[in-house]
């Protein structure tokens, strides 16, 4: 996939580095289920998982992104298809240097009017740390509608923390920007 700026693809052996680099970033993966330092051969092994998988099939599938201009990871965006194949979740996560760019919202974008138009799922669905204000204005930016705000719900590097729910119908798409 495409969009002004960007390739959105499937992750190679060659990711494996940059994603070590991002992931194992203390600022990136705060609200993050790993935990950082990502070892080489930890995210050598994930690049090849990464690869490996279908992204039609039921489960999650990450796609790297990269820039048009400039070959070379600069973050991913997971897909979560459920079991019957009309609805998914989503996360992301980039580099630093490439957040605050708008990178992230246009590979978010791409991939909803994929799955919603491209793919006719009937929602799309995201959570992120109650604590993530960048992560939630990025879904709301995008169109997703806030649903639930979980107090104190997920225990998570030794803390409890909040979460927040948001979702996108299909019906509801035209108030999705497009690239």
């Amino acid at each position: 996939m495409e969009t002004a700026r960007l390739l959105i693809r499937r992750f190679t052996a060659a990711d494996a580095p940059a994603l070590a680099a991002y992931r194992s970033d203390p600022e990136v993966s705060r609200y993050q289920s790993w935990e950082s330092p990502v070892p080489s051969a930890e995210a050598e092994r994930l690049a090849a998982t990464f690869s490996a998988g279908d992204p039609r099939a039921p489960g999650w599938f990450q796609y790297a992104v990269e820039r048009r201009d400039v070959p070379g990871l600069i973050g991913d965006v997971g897909v979560c298809r459920s079991e019957d194949g009309r609805q998914a979740e989503l996360g992301f996560t980039f580099a630093p240097e490439f957040q605050g760019h708008g990178y992230a919202t246009e590979a978010v974008a791409r991939l909803v009017r994929f799955l919603l138009l491209e793919e006719d799922l009937h929602r799309v669905s995201a959570a992120c740390d109650g604590r993530n204000v960048r992560s939630a204005r990025l879904l709301e930016r995008v169109g997703f509608r806030r649903e639930g705000h979980l107090v104190r719900s997920t225990w998570i590097k030794g803390e409890w923390t909040d979460d927040l729910l948001f979702g996108l119908l299909a019906a509801e798409y035209g108030t999705v920007p497009s690239d």
